[in-house]
């Protein structure tokens, strides 16, 4: 059972329990020993994701909280909500007059079937947005229902969704020169041809998904010229693959080359490995004039997370009151803020 007062949880764990893991350890990755209650302190209004293990690691859910996430990793975990969370259901429409298209494609560059979900808005987009883990954002965020809210209520411009979904996500995403040839010489094209082409093109992820589109947009600014990354996993190494442990290269190597014609989004949960790697990127953004707007949540590396920020994401790249620029004056057209 949990205890929780203020922004102190205690943690009474069930008898067989050796171990408390969750946002906070990084799940498994630095697992909590526990042989009785343990108290933590978190942010204030933080959303939590947590589970147990047996002295063997296997998993046990707490037996006394029957609040699982919405969206959960494992069948096991449980969450918890402290006082004054902020959080809030992203917007729906109320009236749904776009589309939505499944498509797949026989990669001539990996010799697989890939799969991707089109949402084309009822009125003729300007932008093109790429999602990553598509199946994610399409069937857990209904991240295309967010989108034409805005457009409904008129705060963003239209834009189409391509939800693209992986085969290996570690393996697509990480630094994936093959992965990119996919994107740029079969489904780029094809949707464009499908479709037609927009003004503008964007890139949106979240975790390993952040990390490709900050660095496909980096390597192809002529094509994409919008990223939304969350939770972006900038602990990576192109001969690694520790992404806890990764040093993060392409935060130096982005640091190394001259600015681009970008705009960013970023956010991250101040409950995740990637707090600080996240911060540090955004550093450089703001070191080198970058547009971008930075935000933390008091939550983990989870989906309760990233579908907070769909909607501001979308807002700050897509408003109708956004104009293109190459750079921003310091501090005023740079927002930055924890919720």
């Amino acid at each position: 059972m949990v205890e929780i007062e203020d922004r102190f949880v205690t943690f009474i764990p069930p008898g067989d329990a050796a171990y408390l893991i969750g946002d906070f350890t990084d799940w498994d990755d630095e697992s909590l020993p526990i042989a009785g209650p343990v108290t933590i302190e978190f942010p204030p209004g933080a959303y939590v994701e947590y589970a147990y293990l047996d002295a063997n690691k296997r998993p046990l859910a707490d037996p006394t909280n029957h609040q699982k996430p919405k969206n959960p990793w494992h069948d096991f975990d449980r969450a918890l909500t402290l006082p004054r969370n902020s959080f809030q259901t992203p917007p729906r429409p109320r009236i749904f007059r776009g589309s939505v298209q499944e498509h797949t494609i026989d990669s001539q560059v990996f010799e697989q079937r890939w799969t991707y979900y089109v949402y084309e808005p009822s009125a003729a987009p300007s932008a093109t947005l790429y999602v990553h883990d598509g199946d994610g954002f399409y069937r857990k965020l209904r991240f295309h229902e967010v989108a034409e809210a805005l457009i409904e209520q008129g705060t963003i411009r239209p834009v189409r969704l391509v939800m693209i979904e992986p085969h290996d996500r570690m393996s697509d995403y990480w630094f994936n020169e093959r992965y990119e040839m996919l994107l740029l010489r079969e489904i780029l094209p094809e949707v464009d041809r499908r479709y037609g082409t927009t003004a503008e093109r964007g890139l949106w992820g979240a975790s390993l998904g952040g990390l490709v589109s900050a660095w496909l947009a980096w390597r192809n600014p002529a094509l994409f010229t919008k990223v939304g990354s969350q939770s972006g996993c900038f602990t990576a190494h192109p001969e690694g693959g520790d992404e806890y442990h990764d040093p993060e290269w392409f935060t130096e190597q982005f640091a190394a080359t001259p600015r681009q014609p970008l705009r960013f989004y970023m956010q991250t949960g101040q409950i995740e490995w990637l707090l600080a790697p996240n911060r540090r990127f955004a550093a450089v953004l703001v070191d080198k004039g970058y547009p971008h707007s930075y935000e933390e949540l008091p939550s983990g590396h989870n989906w309760a997370t990233w579908e907070e920020g769909l909607e501001p994401g979308l807002k700050y790249l897509f408003g109708e009151q956004v104009k293109s620029s190459l750079f921003y004056s310091k501090p005023t057209s740079s927002t930055a803020k924890a919720i």
